[in-house]
């Protein structure tokens, strides 16, 4: 298992455990769907333990079954869901508050506009 040496500004804020790095993957490639084996080796998360609390996610909606190909069903981040558009929201902002001030010394133009 890989270590993943640059944390995102979602994870240095609310820790670093198997659920939020899941989280943190699925809200950086929310257009895409995945099947779990991919989801684990993404996130840097044991497929076991994936396992052990995936199914939290579907049921709760987080997470949406989209396909089946051979044996693989795949999933992604259900971005009709008002939790999971919030967390997008949050993670832009903390993404965001965190870059602005750099940019902002190399006086680069940002806009602040969120969707």
């Amino acid at each position: 298992m890989k270590i993943k040496e640059n944390k995102s500004f979602f994870l240095m804020q609310f820790g670093d455990t198997p659920q939020l790095r899941v989280l943190d993957f699925l809200i950086g490639f929310n257009f895409f769907d995945y099947p779990l084996t991919e989801i684990a080796r993404n996130s840097n998360v044991s497929y076991n333990s994936l396992k052990s609390f995936f199914d939290n996610f579907v049921k709760s909606g987080i997470v949406i079954k989209t396909r089946k190909i051979g044996k693989s069903d795949y999933y992604k981040l259900n971005t009709d869901n008002s939790f999971v558009k919030n967390l997008i929201k949050l993670d832009w902002n903390l993404t965001r508050s965190n870059i602005l001030p750099e940019l902002q010394e190399k006086k680069v133009v940002v806009s602040n506009k969120v969707n």
